[in-house]
């Protein structure tokens, strides 16, 4: 008896020191900056001094190929499980009405059907946190929650909602009262700067107070930036400008909460942009050939999804791919068509089997009759991410990382495996890979 409880003690004991070998960081800091470009920390022009260092001290990669589609929701939803949307159930940002538009937005954890790194976490008895991540209300996994919610009744107004479905119970008060002062409705949604500080603020404060294990924080602005003005201009330079202070600020937290040296940071994105300056109504297509009934393209910016009605839907399937290849030169250059075996290459929505995707220049929209044609100034997402103005970014750097090191191309899904990697998580279902030259010996 006594000899089996030394062989159980050894095991125990051999166990524990294999997986504190395989964890390479105690802390990992995941930093999503929405609409996130390798050119932002690439190129001189942009005002980006704490990311370039960050990247030049770390790890980076020269591209990251998203997710199709290219949008918030899905991508996020990838960088926290490592799959794609087949398997984590998120395929678009929204849910689809009865007509064919954008529903509600998805918001709840519980929409989620893939294994996550905060589960992998809570596995290891590892402490969580996450601020502004989408679809994390609800979410059990996360010890300190501020998820992305607004009101129904009023999207612009984000206080109460956020302060009901933090977690735990007064966070978001205490938050006001120790971070960031008391927010007016401007402050805390997307029409201002100060939405992305203030974010910053909060997750700096969680940092300091509760030392995560791991902490993801989600910063929108620039997301918004480039849909207004495109790839270039001064708003998305002071936007891009304001995200990079924030990654400072985060920087100099981890400082003062003394875990810097065994801290990674991650910073990342969801997808890229592409300016654009006319908009599609694919539908009027559907309506113009008396396919209107059958079936209605769901459009997410650079690509629109087809969606079809009825019962006999490898006929309907047929005669729009007829009505597609039959367009005039002018209007089917405008375009690509997105195979079923390419979306489920992509894994996308399993209910699809034929998606267009723009070329640079233009988008779709939901309209269902007017122009087919009308103005779209702006920047767009949601391409098939076959060229790399929607390509994202990576950057690498701490505990765990080796230093000045380029990888020329990752996928959106590595990163939550390369998360794995370094806190020494369980997460077997992730479809991503860890480079080994990422990391240090």
């Amino acid at each position: 008896m006594k000899i089996h409880k030394i062989y159980v003690l050894f095991i125990s004991f051999f166990f524990s020191i294999n997986l504190a070998m395989a964890q390479k960081a105690e802390h990992v800091i995941l930093i999503s900056i929405d609409g996130f470009r390798p050119d932002f920390y690439r190129y001189e022009k942009w005002p980006t001094i704490n990311m370039k260092m960050l990247a030049n001290e770390g790890v980076s990669a020269d591209e990251v190929r998203t997710i199709f589609p290219s949008v918030t929701y899905p991508s996020h939803t990838t960088l926290i499980s490592g799959v794609l949307p087949e398997d984590h159930g998120i395929y678009y940002n929204t849910e689809i009405s009865a007509d064919g538009k954008p529903g509600n937005w998805i918001y709840d954890f519980k929409e989620i059907q893939s294994k996550t790194i905060w589960e992998a976490a809570k596995e290891k008895n590892l402490v969580t946190a996450s601020v502004s991540w989408p679809i994390s209300v609800n979410n059990p996994y996360i010890d300190y929650n501020i998820p992305e919610i607004w009101s129904f009744s009023d999207p612009m107004d984000r206080r109460g909602a956020t302060a009901k479905y933090a977690n735990p119970k007064g966070l978001f008060e205490e938050l006001e009262k120790e971070a960031t002062g008391k927010l007016q409705k401007g402050e805390y949604n997307l029409s201002s700067r100060q939405m992305d500080q203030n974010l910053g603020r909060m997750a700096s404060h969680i940092i300091e107070k509760y030392k995560p294990n791991l902490l993801t924080i989600h910063l929108p602005i620039t997301d918004g930036a480039q849909h207004r003005s495109g790839r270039e201009g001064l708003l998305v330079k002071r936007a891009v400008a304001g995200a990079d202070l924030i990654i400072g600020e985060i920087y100099d937290a981890l400082g003062r909460a003394e875990i810097m040296e065994n801290t990674a940071i991650i910073v990342t994105g969801d997808h890229g942009f592409v300016s654009t300056h006319t908009s599609i109504a694919p539908n009027v297509w559907l309506k113009e050939h008396n396919l209107a009934e059958k079936a209605f393209f769901f459009s997410v910016g650079g690509a629109a999804f087809l969606h079809v009605n009825d019962e006999d839907k490898e006929v309907v399937l047929t005669k729009v791919k007829d009505m597609l290849e039959g367009l005039s030169l002018s209007q089917r250059s405008l375009f690509r068509i997105i195979s079923k075996e390419q979306l489920q290459t992509m894994q996308s929505d399993p209910k699809v089997d034929l998606a267009i995707t723009a070329i640079p220049g233009f988008s779709f929209n939901n309209a269902h009759q007017g122009k087919l044609l009308k103005e779209g100034k702006g920047g767009k997402h949601g391409y098939y991410p076959g060229f790399f103005d929607i390509y994202t970014g990576f950057i690498g750097y701490g505990k765990g990382f080796k230093k000045g090191e380029t990888i020329q191309r990752m996928n959106l899904e590595d990163i939550a495996v390369i998360i794995s990697e370094l806190l020494g998580l369980n997460l077997p279902k992730s479809k991503g890979v860890a480079y080994p030259g990422l990391f240090r010996d």
